[in-house]
């Protein structure tokens, strides 16, 4: 492991014209301190930013942090970019964690890093357990956010001090500009210096984080005449004569780098200052930068030019042996070298690692790299590349030199880079994989090769850049003798590819026909599955029907033998869910399909369908058992470092089951983190279609009408409609808004269409999509008699597919519609049904409804006792809406409510648990209210609360009392 790179700590002089900036830097330190005038405090950590053209004293100011840190006993971190080595991976982050982990032993950075090792292992050089696995960017910047918190919280107060920044790696920008947040709440002071116009297009990130900062950055000026001339005076004398001094000015620009190095020479050449010695003054003045710099170097001799070259093309700090290896000079001349480059001040020594070798300040090295003539720089980066690759065994580094060689047709520059690029993949770093693919495509790769790095290279902008993904999948497809293993690993990338962009017809004809063009029957198989996941998603598929039956033939030929049988019977089960069929048919498709295991991060195989599988069992009433495998398949993403779109969607939909459940707040946290998450990804966009619509629907239930509002118009809820099937449909969230405010004529016409788009492809399943059931509520004023046979027909459908909670939602909305006497019957029976299911929030909405019926009925004591339950219910379902209204409902009738009965809690009680094991055993409710001394009534509402706690209505009760 390289160890990380270090600014010198001492401060040569003191600093002028800087009183401003160093001002910030001791407040900014002393907010580090836990304790003032002898009382404790929480210290606060901060961002300082310093910028400011070249040789303005950025360095110097980072280097008077670091002085006044290590005095103050606070540990110091550093990192700097460099100009030549923007293109490593994550370089900087690296400097700033390696230095603390290299002195730890194997065992010890195993058990500091934990179950993040594997994670962020790549990105921060480490050996790697598992080299096949890949995280995605987001993964590993959480990674790395969780290794920096334990390494300021076990070394605290912790400054962190990274100078040219406009020369890091864009993997480390990113990583800094998501960290920085953080650091209010962290003893953690970030110190950074950058130049402003040299920062690279794509650091937005970084540069709205320190513009946007409650601290400005610092933009340095030049110095002053007056500050020019003290420091001309402390090296020349008191005696230089003022005009000597503005002429060091006018020559220097106010540079503070170019007035100290002017100064240190004039001392040397042991000049007084007055007006005879300006032409050495000036004379001097151009040998600090530029052609007089290199003039200055040629003159010390052509071994020594050429180790400088060679310092200069390795870049960084740097091993004198490297440089003499590459410059072809032997060990003594190298040292004779190093002295010389030493006197005149063009290297020093590195702090670490330690005996390595550094340019005294960035301009130097820039101006040295320059001057190297363009073929001998050429070989000089080929000669460095073939030793990092032969000797040091680092492909990124021999990568990072190859990109500045010339195409040549060499087979082993391809290898060297696509090795590259695997560590950058393993390490989260797609654009760097893209960047050296890109050149070895251009090398050009061996003909049999050129299908393979098309696809590596089509994986590497997969999340970057998809629809450059389509064009190099497609152009791999094309080369001729591509392997059938390949070429379905191709494939399947390209339909993920054109669905991600929202070309899903496109995808699905793409697996279709490549199902007819393939002789392999597993390979048939899997190709057949990607175009059923293609299809059902498709918001315009031409003809579900069709499709649904040819699904239903292949899936009763298959017994779930390997992983497409799998992928295949788990669609089944998905599409008899949407269409409508008995919920028992869905649910025996979907224990065949998990039976044999199906995985969440299985790159070959993407998680659409293991995760409509487990959202089924929400739909079917044992939403414990899908909250069991959404937390199963969520670890396994997190275990990989996949915590970007695949995380953002499990949150989402972990959030969405625990909405039907009716734990109201947790389901807004959950979808609200899983919101939060796909913002942080890039083409994360169906991810956040489904945190939205979800979100809505729970801010509703809560009777927070105007956040919801206001989160459709921020993100343009309504105003498009998707390509892709999003759940729950988004129109009919939509719709559901308009409801809430009143809006019953736009609700009802956008209902109609989105019923006759369920219908065209008979999806009938009022579980999956209510549609029927919020037309019902729209037309019920202008049109009752429709709204009925919405509801009825609503009803029916629920039936058919069996589970109780949708049967009793679509009882609750025709009791709505019906009024009047015949009401009470039909409320009467949509609170047995819920009572039946793990529906709590339904539950409490049916009880208010049902009560305040009774009351309107005159039945006041029946209402009181069904008002007071829905009340308890909304209250604990954290639905305030709903509670208000069976408050004013009771108060309506004369009635005040009464204190909660009981505490709410997802333990069984003894009661409770003995009344769900004797279900489960098969006694009847007579049976069971003999042996616990209660009604039946009073049986019913014991298992009632015990559907709701364990998330399954009575057929998964024994499943969920065995786990």
């Amino acid at each position: 492991m390289a160890h990380g790179l270090r600014q010198p700590i001492t401060e040569h002089r003191p600093l002028l014209e800087r009183d401003e900036e160093l001002l910030a830097i001791d407040r900014a330190l002393a907010e580090l301190r836990d304790t003032v005038d002898g009382m404790h405090r929480v210290p606060r950590g901060g961002l300082l930013a310093f910028t400011g053209e070249a040789g303005l004293g950025k360095t110097t100011l980072i280097a008077a942090a670091r002085a006044r840190a290590a005095a103050q006993g606070f540990t110091v971190l550093s990192g700097k970019g460099g100009e030549n080595e923007q293109g490593l991976a994550f370089r900087v982050v690296r400097q700033i964690m390696q230095p603390t982990l290299a002195a730890m032993s194997e065992t010890e950075r195993r058990r500091f890093l934990g179950s993040w090792y594997d994670i962020v292992g790549a990105a921060l050089g480490l050996e790697a357990t598992d080299p096949a696995r890949v995280p995605d960017p987001t993964g590993v910047r959480d990674g790395l956010d969780w290794v920096m918190t334990r390494l300021t919280m076990t070394n605290a107060p912790v400054v962190l001090l990274l100078d040219d920044l406009h020369w890091a790696d864009t993997e480390s920008l990113d990583w800094l500009a998501s960290f920085a947040p953080r650091v209010a709440d962290l003893p953690l002071l970030v110190v950074v210096g950058y130049r402003p116009n040299e920062l690279p297009r794509d650091a937005t990130s970084f540069r709205t984080l320190v513009e946007r900062h409650e601290q400005r950055p610092h933009v340095l000026s030049p110095l002053g005449e007056t500050g020019v001339a003290r420091i001309i005076r402390d090296a020349v004398g008191e005696e230089a004569e003022d005009e000597f001094c503005g002429e060091c000015w006018t020559v220097t620009g106010g540079s503070p780098f170019e007035t100290v190095e002017l100064a240190i020479r004039l001392r040397e050449r042991r000049v007084r200052g007055t007006r005879a010695e300006l032409p050495v003054m000036r004379h001097l003045a151009a040998a600090i930068k530029g052609p007089g710099l290199i003039e200055r170097l040629k003159r010390l001799g052509p071994s020594t030019v050429r180790f400088a070259w060679a310092g200069a093309v390795l870049g960084g700090p740097f091993s004198p042996e490297a440089a003499a290896g590459l410059a072809v000079v032997g060990s003594a001349e190298a040292a004779e070298a190093t002295e010389k480059l030493r006197a005149c001040r063009i290297l020093t020594d590195a702090e670490e690692p330690v005996g390595s070798l550094e340019f005294v300040h960035p301009l130097i090295a820039t101006t040295v790299y320059r001057d190297i003539p363009s073929g001998l720089r050429v070989g000089m980066h080929d000669a460095a590349a073939h030793t990092a690759q032969t000797v040091c065994s680092d492909p990124t580094t021999a990568a990072r030199h190859l990109l500045e060689v010339p195409c040549d047709d060499r087979p082993e520059t391809v290898a060297c880079l696509r090795a590259a690029a695997r560590e950058y993949l393993r390490s989260g770093a797609p654009e760097a994989a893209r960047r050296v693919l890109t050149r070895a495509l251009r090398e050009p790769p061996p003909a049999e090769d050129r299908a393979a790095l098309l696809h590596e290279l089509a994986c590497s902008t997969f999340l970057i850049e998809p629809t450059a993904t389509v064009n190099h999948l497609r152009e791999a497809l094309k080369r001729p003798g591509i392997a059938p293993e390949l070429r379905a690993s191709v494939v399947y990338r390209l339909t993920q590819a054109l669905a991600h962009t929202d070309r899903l017809t496109e995808a699905a004809t793409v697996a279709a026909d490549e199902a007819r063009r393939t002789t392999n029957p597993r390979v048939r198989l899997r190709m057949q599955a990607d175009h059923f996941v293609w299809s059902a998603f498709r918001a315009d598929e031409p003809d579900s029907s069709a499709r649904s039956r040819r699904l239903a033939r292949l899936a009763d030929k298959l017994t779930g033998r390997g992983l497409e049988e799998r992928y295949i019977l788990g669609l089944r089960a998905w599409d008899a869910l949407v269409r409508g069929e008995p919920r028992r048919t869905a649910l025996e498709y979907a224990e065949e399909a998990l039976r044999g295991g199906m995985s969440w991060t299985d790159e070959n195989r993407g998680f659409e369908v293991p995760v409509a599988v487990a959202l089924l069992f929400m739909y079917c009433d044992q939403p414990g058992r899908a909250e069991e495998l959404f937390t199963r398949g969520m670890a396994e993403c997190e275990r990989m470092g996949w915590r970007g779109s695949h995380l953002a969607q499990g949150q989402t939909l972990l959030g969405y089951i625990r909405y039907r459940r009716g734990c109201l707040p947790e389901a807004e946290e959950l979808v609200r983190a899983g919101l939060h998450t796909a913002e942080r990804v890039e083409g994360a966009v169906p991810a956040q279609w489904f945190a939205i619509g979800i979100l809505i629907q729970i801010l509703l239930a809560r009777g927070r009408t105007t956040d919801a509002r206001r989160l459709a118009d921020t993100h343009h809820y309504g105003d498009v409609v998707p390509n892709a099937v999003i759940f729950p449909d988004p129109r009919t969230v939509y719709a559901e808004l308009l409801l809430a405010e009143g809006r019953l004529a736009e609700a009802a016409s956008l209902l109609s269409e989105v019923g006759d788009w369920l219908e065209s492809r008979d999806w009938h399943n009022p579980a999956w999509c209510p549609w029927q059931l919020g037309l019902a509520s729209a037309l019920a004023r202008t049109a009752p008699d429709q709204a009925v046979l919405h509801a009825q027909d609503a009803v029916k459908r629920a039936r058919d597919f069996g589970a109780a909670s949708a049967i009793g939602q679509a009882l609750h909305v025709q009791a709505e519609v019906t009024g009047g006497q015949a009401a009470l019957e039909l409320h009467t029976r949509a609170v047995d049904h819920l009572e039946r299911s793990p529906a709590a929030y339904e539950l409490a909405r049916a009880l208010v409804g049902h009560g305040a019926a009774l009351a309107r009925a005159g039945r006041l004591h029946d209402a009181a006792d069904r008002l007071y339950q829905g009340l308890e219910g909304a209250v604990h379902c954290g639905a305030a809406g709903l509670a208000d209204r069976a408050r004013r409902e009771l108060s309506a009738a004369g009635m005040r409510p009464l204190p909660l009965r009981y505490a709410q809690t997802d333990m069984l009680t003894a009661q409770e648990r003995r009344a769900a094991e004797m279900t489960v055993q098969g006694h009847p409710a007579s049976v069971i209210a003999t042996d616990l001394r209660l009604t039946e009534q009073g049986v019913r509402h014991l298992l009632s609360s015990v559907y709701r706690k364990l998330g399954t209505d009575a057929s998964g009760l024994p499943g969920a009392l065995g786990d």
